[in-house]
């Protein structure tokens, strides 16, 4: 297929330059996002043939949302050349197939692949409802993050940062286009500094025919099988049954199985109080309307600064004769705290490495004096090794403190940008700036 009459070099140009960039750029530390709008782009047009008239309105909608995505990224980019060239060759395309700014937009081409042998899966569900299903063959597999949050509490966040933090009330754990998750922390004691989490609310948002809005709720000795409308899938549409509440153990287990965007969530009440694990695709963790002006999120961001606790202080009473620390809970003692020997002799029966789920549980005996606590880290570390995708990964060392701000730049896949790239992308930059040929 042809571009149409008008097609200029600029246009012709646009798609080697598109597939160069590429090839040449897997992923960037930047913070400009334009490789990822150039790749959506590229995969939501399939390769990016030109389209038939029949699919042109398709076309049209995936180069408005390409806009728009180049749009939100324009702030971060200034001065990027693929940035620029991206832009140039939109507006190009949009002239040749005479697509108006105004209009719907193409939804994310989510995907995956279900797990082999999987007889929930209904084959009559819409392959959107399937996150990678639409996948092409030859693309690479998703990398799918983990998040975990248990104990006094304790935040396991998507790039595997680990911190203890004091979160009293309400705090958003998760916040993306798809998934709305908030937890609620109360004093473990009273007038203690030291918290748990005794609510969670998860909101699966709306999605085109795979799923209702649906909400799951839990709280202190109320661990639901069901949404909070008595149903334990989508609902009513066509591709509901990719969005599953399983029920394993009762009154302690609950797993959510939300297939359309390849995540899985695990609850559990473990004594008194929730902990929370989930396992999701980074391009949905990454699907925020502004990434850069978007709120606290804790799975992403990590805790506020305020919020830490200082482990650094804390070191120093990690010892024999060692008792409460008090950077965590400065008001009234357990009535029946441990001594550290204790707290770490109970710990080691569940916990035979000493990680940072280790140190958890002896943190939290040291500072509530509630046994329970105990098997919130075992099966939090059980939850890592069921969710997370890096086997590598599942014990960690070194804590980290640090303010949350570092994480929003850094992204989950860095890798070195190609200067190599840069010059020879120089040199195709005049191809789009040239007017179309009359």
């Amino acid at each position: 297929m042809g571009m149409g009459r008008g097609a200029g070099r600029s246009a012709l140009g646009f798609w080697p330059t598109l597939a160069f960039l590429l090839c040449s750029f897997p992923a960037a530390t930047s913070p400009c996002k334009i490789l990822k709008c150039n790749s959506e782009f590229w995969s939501a047009t399939a390769g990016g043939h030109s389209p038939a008239s029949d699919d042109a309105p398709e076309f049209c909608a995936a180069l408005r949302t390409y806009a728009l995505c180049t749009r939100r990224t324009a702030r971060t980019c200034r001065g990027d050349l693929a940035y620029h060239s991206a832009v140039h060759g939109i507006e190009d395309l949009m002239g040749q197939h005479n697509c108006s700014k105004d209009g719907p937009t193409s939804q994310p081409r989510l995907r995956t692949l279900p797990p082999p042998g999987d007889s929930q899966e209904r084959s009559d569900s819409p392959e959107i409802c399937h996150y990678e299903k639409s996948f092409h063959k030859h693309s690479a597999a998703p990398n799918y993050t983990h998040c975990g949050l248990f104990g006094d509490p304790h935040l396991r966040t998507f790039t595997d940062r680990f911190q203890t933090c004091k979160v009293q009330g309400a705090w958003p754990l998760i916040d993306n286009n798809y998934l709305n998750v908030q937890v609620t922390n109360t004093p473990v004691l009273p007038g203690s500094a030291a918290t748990a989490t005794s609510k969670l609310t998860i909101i699966f948002k709306n999605f085109q025919e795979c799923v209702d809005q649906k909400v799951y709720q839990a709280e202190m000795d109320e661990l639901p099988a069901a949404f909070a409308d008595g149903s334990k899938n989508g609902g009513d549409k066509h591709g509901a049954s990719s969005l599953k509440i399983t029920e394993k153990v009762s009154g302690q287990h609950v797993e959510i199985q939300a297939k359309y965007i390849g995540t899985t969530i695990v609850v559990r009440q473990v004594g008194r109080y929730l902990t929370f694990a989930v396992r999701m695709p980074e391009e949905v963790v990454n699907a925020v309307e502004d990434r850069d002006s978007q709120g606290l999120y804790l799975c992403l961001r990590g805790c506020p600064l305020n919020q830490q606790i200082d482990f650094q202080a804390l070191r120093t009473l990690e010892g024999p004769g060692a008792h409460r620390p008090q950077a965590a809970s400065p008001a009234p003692a357990a009535p029946d705290t441990f001594p550290y020997e204790t707290a770490a002799a109970k710990c080691k029966e569940r916990l035979p490495v000493e990680d940072l789920y280790f140190q958890a549980c002896v943190f939290d005996l040291l500072t509530t004096g509630d046994v329970n606590f105990t098997l919130a880290a075992y099966y939090a570390l059980e939850d890592v090794k069921m969710l997370h995708s890096n086997k590598d990964k599942l014990h960690l060392y070194e804590r980290t403190r640090e303010p949350p701000g570092r994480a929003a730049t850094a992204g989950l896949s860095p890798a070195p940008q190609l200067l190599s790239g840069s010059l020879l992308l120089l040199a195709l930059l005049p191809v789009f700036l040239e007017a179309p040929a009359a």
